[in-house]
C-alpha cells in the first residue's frame, strides 16, 4: 500500500510497481484489530476490490483511445504517413517500430499551424499523443510515455475553445495521469492534481451542459470542486457516458482512501454508486455493466466503513458488502444479462471478493459460523468461475477459521 512516505523519490523517473495482469483478489491491508475482541481473534485481511480490475479496468474504459486508424484522410498529408505506418506495426506487434513512426507522427504535428487538423484540431493532436504514450507503455518506457500524456493534457488545459468531445478527452487523459502516478510510485500529491482536475472538469462539463440545456447559466457561487450535487440527478449529455464520470470519480475516492482521507473517499464512492446505478430514463434498471461497476464501488465503501467507530463500523461495512452481493445476484435474472458477457464477467469475478469480505466482517464479529459460510461461498464462486487466487484466498481463510475457532483460549 501506498504511503507518502513510501512515494517520496529522490529522483523523477518512474520506477514501475509489478502488477498483476490476471484478475485476483488483493488483499489490500490488515484490518485494524484494536477495537474489539473477536477482531484481535481473527484479524482477517479484508480485500477492498480487484486492485488490477480498477487501476486498469475502470481507468481503460473511461480511456477511450482515438480511433485514427479507420481513416487517414482527415489527417495532414505531413503526419499521415507515419501515422499509418505506426498504427500497422502496432497492430503486427511491432512496438518499437510503431513508436519510431508514432515519435515522428508527433513532433511533425507539434510544427503544423492548428488550421491544418480543421475540425477539433485538438482531439487530433491527442489522438496522436495517445497512440504514441501507449506504445512506450508497451515498450517498457513509462517515463517517456507519462511526458507524452502530460504534455498534451497541459495544451488541452491551456487551449482556448475546446469542444465538448476535446474537453472529455482532457479528462480522460487527467485520469489515465493519475492512474500512472499511483502505479509508477509518484509523489501523492502529483497524482492528487491529476485525479482532483479530471473530478472538477467533469462536472463543470455536466453543469455547463445541463444548465444550457435549461437555459440558465451555470451559477458563479458553487464552488467548482464540489461534488455536493447528486450527480445521479443531472442529465448527462448524450457524448458523455456514466463510467466516464464514474471513473474519475472512484479514482480520486481510492486516491483519499490511501491517504486517509475516508470522509472524502466516502463522497465520492457515494457519488460514483449513485450515478452508475440510476436507472437511465424509461428504463427500470441501470445497464448491466454500470451495475457491476457500482457493486465494486459498494465493496470499497464496505472495506472503508470497517475503519469506521466500533461497533457501527462492521454493521455498516457488512450492510455495504450485502449490498453488493444483492445487486449482482439481482443483475443475473436481468433480461440480456447472460449476452452482456464481458459486463458479467466483472459482476462474477466481483462476487468472489465481495463473498470473501463479507466472511471477513462476519468473521471480525464473532459470527463464525456464517463467516464460514461465506468463506465456503467465495471459493466455490472462485472455482465455478475459474479464479484460481480467489479460491487460494477462501480456502487460506478457511484453514485460518478453523484454527482459530479451535484454538484453545
Amino acid at each position: 500500500m501506498l504511503t507518502r512516505a513510501s512515494c517520496k523519490r529522490q529522483v523523477t523517473s518512474l520506477r514501475r510497481r509489478t502488477l498483476p495482469r490476471n484478475t485476483a483478489l488483493v488483499a489490500r491491508r490488515s484490518v485494524s484489530t484494536a477495537s474489539t475482541g473477536a477482531q484481535t481473534r481473527a484479524n482477517p485481511r479484508v480485500s477492498t476490490l480487484f486492485g488490477v480490475l480498477m487501476a486498469v479496468g475502470v481507468a481503460s474504459t473511461a480511456y477511450g483511445v482515438y480511433q485514427f486508424y479507420t481513416t487517414f484522410t482527415m489527417w495532414p498529408p505531413e503526419v499521415r504517413g507515419d501515422l499509418r505506418a505506426g498504427i500497422k506495426a502496432k497492430h503486427q506487434g511491432d512496438l518499437d517500430l510503431s513508436a519510431r513512426y508514432l515519435q515522428r507522427a508527433w513532433d511533425t504535428a507539434q510544427t503544423l499551424p492548428l488550421s491544418a487538423f480543421n475540425y477539433e484540431p485538438h482531439l487530433k493532436l491527442s489522438g496522436i499523443a495517445v497512440s504514441l504514450a501507449e506504445a512506450f507503455e508497451g515498450t517498457n518506457r513509462p517515463q517517456e510515455a507519462y511526458d507524452i500524456y502530460k504534455t498534451i493534457l497541459l495544451q488541452l488545459q491551456a487551449a482556448k475553445g475546446l469542444s465538448n468531445q476535446e474537453r472529455m478527452r482532457a479528462i480522460a487523459i487527467a485520469h489515465k495521469l493519475g492512474e500512472m502516478a499511483e502505479v509508477y510510485q509518484q509523489d501523492p500529491e502529483e497524482a492528487e492534481q491529476w485525479l482532483t482536475y479530471a473530478v472538477e472538469e467533469v462536472l463543470r462539463v455536466i453543469k455547463e451542459e445541463s444548465a444550457a440545456t435549461k437555459g440558465k447559466a451555470p451559477s458563479a457561487q458553487e464552488p467548482e470542486g464540489d461534488v455536493g450535487a447528486m450527480l445521479a440527478e443531472l442529465d448527462l449529455p448524450w457524448w458523455v457516458r456514466k463510467i466516464d464520470v464514474a471513473a474519475p470519480l472512484e479514482a480520486l475516492g481510492r486516491f483519499y482512501a490511501r491517504e486517509g482521507k475516508d470522509e472524502y473517499a466516502v463522497t465520492l464512492y457515494l457519488q460514483a454508486v449513485g450515478m452508475l446505478m440510476q436507472p437511465p430514463p424509461n428504463q427500470k434498471n441501470a445497464s448491466i455493466e454500470d451495475r457491476c461497476r457500482g457493486a465494486q464501488l459498494m465493496n470499497n465503501l464496505s472495506d472503508l466503513m470497517v475503519r469506521g467507530p466500533p461497533p457501527t463500523n462492521l454493521k455498516y461495512a457488512e450492510s455495504w458488502a450485502q449490498q453488493a452481493q444483492g445487486v449482482i445476484e439481482k443483475t443475473r435474472t436481468l433480461p440480456g444479462a447472460q449476452q452482456e458477457t464481458e459486463a458479467m464477467a466483472l459482476c462474477e469475478q466481483t462476487l468472489t471478493a465481495v463473498l470473501y469480505n463479507l466472511g471477513a466482517l462476519l468473521e471480525m464479529g464473532g459470527k463464525y459460523d456464517a463467516a464460514r459460510q461465506a468463506f465456503q461461498d467465495s471459493l466455490e464462486q472462485a472455482k465455478r468461475i475459474g479464479m484460481r487466487s480467489g479460491a487460494m484466498e477462501a480456502r487460506g481463510a478457511l484453514r485460518r477459521l478453523e484454527r482459530s475457532v479451535n484454538t484453545p483460549r
